[in-house]
């Protein structure tokens, strides 16, 4: 366990040399989470807590074994009323010096690597980065208020017939087709 005079959000991969597993618990306080809500565009972030261990993984690679608590209020994307959600998911890193970091410039895209638990091992293993990247990769990406319900809005010039959500469809044009065959029989 990290000691009282460093962060106990990192922990020092010095420190781990010689431990079978280093347990940890993060919880941020009310500052914290107003912060993390506001850089990931939350209204609110009533709870979060990253509780794991820290284990080797062979000669020289660590594993990193959590589960993730959070409760999160976002805007609902039809009605923009607050939706809470609670989210409960496991996470898990490895650790490895032979893990490469990308070095990207502004804008440049990344693939995404086979294996997408494997991060580069430095001096120390930033807890706080890992929860932070689990919670927003956790977040439903369209949360919606029970109940709500996209419309049908329709719009044509005048004495035309209105295009609806079911013209636009790709096979749309085969039930034209079908209708007016049955019409000639």
């Amino acid at each position: 366990m990290p000691d009282k005079t460093q962060n106990p959000e990192v922990v020092r991969v010095a420190h781990l040399r010689g431990k079978d597993e280093v347990p940890f618990e993060i919880t941020p306080d009310a500052a914290a989470r107003t912060q993390i809500a506001e850089d990931l565009g939350l209204l609110d972030l009533r709870k979060l807590r990253l509780s794991g261990s820290i284990s080797a993984e062979g000669s020289t690679d660590w594993l990193l074994t959590a589960s993730l608590g959070a409760t999160v209020v976002q805007r609902c994307v039809v009605t923009l009323d607050p939706v809470t959600t609670r989210i409960d998911e496991p996470v898990t890193r490895r650790f490895s010096p032979d893990a490469e970091a990308p070095e990207l410039a502004p804008g440049e895209e990344m693939e995404m690597p086979e294996d997408d638990t494997l991060e580069p091992l430095g001096q120390e293993i930033d807890l706080r980065r890992v929860m932070i990247e689990a919670l927003s990769l956790a977040l439903p990406p369209w949360p919606r208020s029970d109940g709500a319900e996209l419309g049908q809005m329709t719009a044509t010039a005048e004495g035309a017939e209105p295009l609806t959500d079911e013209d636009t469809k790709p096979f749309a044009g085969l039930k034209t087709l079908r209708d007016q065959l049955k019409g000639e029989e």
